[in-house]
């Protein structure tokens, strides 16, 4: 959006605006452009699955995405956890593919329509925590409800030698815990950084075309138009790899939990 003298605000389009003022006790829990977009990006996950979950004989192409997609995250699991990862495919699949749809929500063009601008819900760190605090969540309840106190010598790789065990747990223990805040960090940057850029080379464009200078143009706008094309489909790729990676690593983590040493 444009800012102050004409000039592009990269930063505005992470801005969180009430939609409907709300109270409860209080607090503040209006509804926002952010909870839009997340009821947005539910509706629109609920409506991919349902219309792939006919079971037909002969599977139509939405069925087969769907089912390809479950394949994909089963296959992940298995390989990752073994046999038993099956039973956590619901959950990886949830993740993954709300992260996957987020992610291309935020990209999608509703910037033609006046007055509207798409919400990346996973440029923010509040959201990204909360997935990442869920994920890490239920590698704690399957550690500790599968090997109880045991889950503890997780901390402690086999073959650790007696002189360094007073080392050694300590920097697992901290590896471990900073689990949670890489994964919210990884997606919330790559995000945040890939659409300053694209609104940045967008001013680029925008206040190349209005210069007065009839060369500003060709030398400013149409270089910096070329580049924030091959920006949003790279930035596309990125949306679909920290999908990926947040859905593996996710995965790495439950074998952690449920194949202990």
């Amino acid at each position: 959006m444009a800012g102050e003298s004409g000039k592009i605000d990269p930063m505005y389009q992470f801005k969180i605006e009430p939609l409907a003022q709300l109270d409860l006790a209080g607090y503040d829990v209006s509804f926002t452009n952010s909870s839009l977009f997340m009821v947005l990006v539910l509706g629109a996950l609920w409506v991919f699955m349902a219309g792939g979950m006919k079971r037909e004989m002969v599977p139509g192409r939405w069925q087969m995405a769907v089912e390809g997609v479950t394949g994909f995250i089963n296959n992940m699991l298995t390989a990752n956890v073994g046999p038993e990862g099956k039973k956590y495919v619901p959950l990886v699949f949830s993740l993954f593919m709300f992260i996957l749809m987020a992610n291309f929500m935020g990209m999608m063009p509703f910037g033609i329509v006046p007055g509207v601008h798409p919400f990346t819900i996973t440029s923010h760190l509040t959201v990204t925590a909360v997935l990442a605090l869920f994920s890490f969540g239920t590698v704690l309840v399957v550690g500790f409800w599968r090997h109880g106190l045991h889950f503890f010598s997780l901390f402690v790789p086999q073959g650790t030698p007696l002189a360094l065990m007073w080392l050694i747990p300590v920097i697992e223990l901290f590896s471990f815990m900073i689990r949670p805040f890489s994964l919210a960090l990884r997606l919330f940057v790559a995000m945040t950084a890939g659409h300053i850029l694209m609104k940045v080379l967008a001013g680029f464009v925008i206040n190349g075309l209005n210069a007065e200078a009839a060369w500003v143009p060709m030398i400013v706008s149409f270089p910096a138009f070329v580049l924030m094309i091959g920006i949003t489909l790279l930035e596309l790729l990125v949306c679909a790899i920290q999908a990926y990676v947040f859905a593996l690593l996710t995965s790495l983590y439950i074998n952690d939990a449920v194949n202990l040493h």
